[in-house]
C-alpha cells in the first residue's frame, strides 16, 4: 500500500483481506502521516500567530502606500507655481499651509467619518441619506513607539535513518544571540549620537511606554556591537577620502567621561565633498593628520593655520619628494581668516 492511499476511505470488509504483515504496514505509514500533519500544523500555527501579529503593523502602512500609490485628493490648493503661471495669486498675507502642504514627503491617510444611524431631516422628519460630498480637513499627529518581544523558534529537522538533527539557521543580525533586535540597536545608537538623548533618559521614554527597567548598560554595549559591525565600512570610507585631491581638516576638544577632568581627547575630522571621516585622539599633535595623510592623494589640504597642519604639510612633503610625487599644498579657510 503507497502513503497517497492513507487519504482514500477504505472499505470495512477490505481489512478482513490484509494479512497481519500489510496491516502493520498500513498503521506504521498512518503513524508517520499523522506525526508529519502534526508537525506541519504546529507550524502552520506558529506562522499564522506571526502574521498575526505583523498584521497590527502592516495595516497602517498599507494606508501610507496606497496614499502614494494613488495620489492626494485632485482639490487641494495649487502651488505657489501654478500660481504664478495663472496670475491668481493675490497680494497681501500668505495663506496658512495645509500640513499635506507644508510637509508634502509625510505619508498621507485618509479617514472617512460616517454616522452609523442615519439622521432625520430636521424640516420633513424623512431619513437623510450620503450626499456623496466631503467636509475636509487636515491634522498632523504621531504613532508612539511600540517594544515588542519576538519569540523565535528555529524548527529542528531530523533524518529517519540516522537521527542526524539540523537547526534552521537564525537570520544575520548585528550581534547574534543578542537579546535586541537590529532595529533596537541601531535606534538607540541614532537617539544616542544623531539626537543626543543620554541613554538613561531613553531608558526613561522606554518606560512610559510599558518597558520597565530596561538597563542603561546593557543598551551603551549594543552601540559598541553596532560600531564592530559597521567597522569595514568605516575603513573604507577612510580609503576613499585618501583617494581625494582637495580635504577639509579640522579638530576640536572633547571632554570624556572617563579619565581626567581636566585633560581633553579631541575629535579629528577629515572631509571631502562626498564624506566625512572622523577620529578620537587624546593628543592635538599634528603628527595626527600626518599620520593620516602620509598615504592619501591629497594635493590641497583646506584648514585653519593651527600650526598642526603646517607640520602634517612639511612631513609629507619631505616623504613625496623622495618619491618624486606631486606635493600637498595647505589651502586656508577664509572663515578663519574673516574671525
Amino acid at each position: 500500500m503507497i502513503q497517497e492511499e492513507l487519504f482514500k476511505t477504505v472499505p470495512v470488509n477490505r481489512f478482513s483481506l490484509l494479512s497481519k504483515e500489510e496491516l502493520i504496514e498500513y498503521v506504521e505509514l498512518q503513524q508517520k502521516v499523522n506525526e508529519k500533519i502534526i508537525k506541519d500544523n504546529d507550524r502552520l500555527r506558529s506562522l499564522n500567530n506571526e502574521l498575526e501579529q505583523k498584521t497590527l503593523f502592516i495595516d497602517e502602512q498599507l494606508i501610507n502606500i496606497k496614499n502614494k500609490l494613488f495620489g492626494r485628493s485632485s482639490e487641494k490648493e495649487p502651488s505657489n507655481e501654478n500660481k504664478k503661471k495663472t496670475g491668481s495669486r493675490k497680494k497681501g498675507k500668505k495663506k496658512v499651509q495645509l500640513p499635506s502642504q507644508r510637509y508634502p514627503d509625510a505619508p498621507l491617510i485618509g479617514r472617512d467619518i460616517t454616522l452609523d444611524i442615519l439622521p432625520p431631516c430636521s424640516c420633513c422628519d424623512k431619513e437623510m441619506k450620503d450626499s456623496g460630498m466631503t467636509e475636509n480637513s487636515e491634522y498632523l499627529t504621531t504613532i508612539p513607539a511600540q517594544y515588542i518581544v519576538i519569540q523565535q523558534k528555529r524548527h529542528i529537522y531530523e533524518c529517519g535513518e540516522c537521527e542526524t538533527l539540523v537547526v534552521a539557521p537564525c537570520p544575520p543580525r548585528i550581534k547574534p544571540g543578542g537579546s535586541y533586535s537590529d532595529e533596537m540597536i541601531v535606534d538607540v545608537a541614532m537617539s544616542k549620537y544623531c539626537d543626543l538623548i543620554p541613554i538613561e533618559r531613553y531608558s526613561a521614554i522606554a518606560g512610559r511606554e510599558g518597558l520597565k527597567d530596561l538597563p542603561a548598560h546593557s543598551l551603551i554595549e549594543q552601540t559598541h556591537y553596532l560600531a564592530d559591525f559597521v567597522k569595514d565600512g568605516y575603513d573604507k570610507l577612510k580609503d576613499e577620502l585618501l583617494e581625494e585631491k582637495v580635504l577639509h581638516a579640522d579638530e576640536t576638544p572633547h571632554k570624556m567621561l572617563e579619565g581626567s577632568k581636566k585633560k581633553n581627547w579631541y575629535l579629528w575630522g577629515f572631509s571631502s565633498q562626498i564624506a566625512s571621516y572622523f577620529e578620537i585622539h587624546n593628543t592635538r599633535s599634528g603628527d595626527v593628520a600626518s599620520d593620516f595623510l602620509k598615504n592619501s592623494k591629497c594635493e590641497y589640504l583646506m584648514s585653519d593655520v593651527f600650526s598642526g597642519y603646517a607640520k602634517a604639510v612639511r612631513d609629507i612633503n619631505v616623504h613625496r619628494k623622495k618619491l618624486e610625487i606631486s606635493l600637498l599644498q595647505n589651502v586656508y579657510c577664509n572663515a578663519h581668516a574673516r574671525r
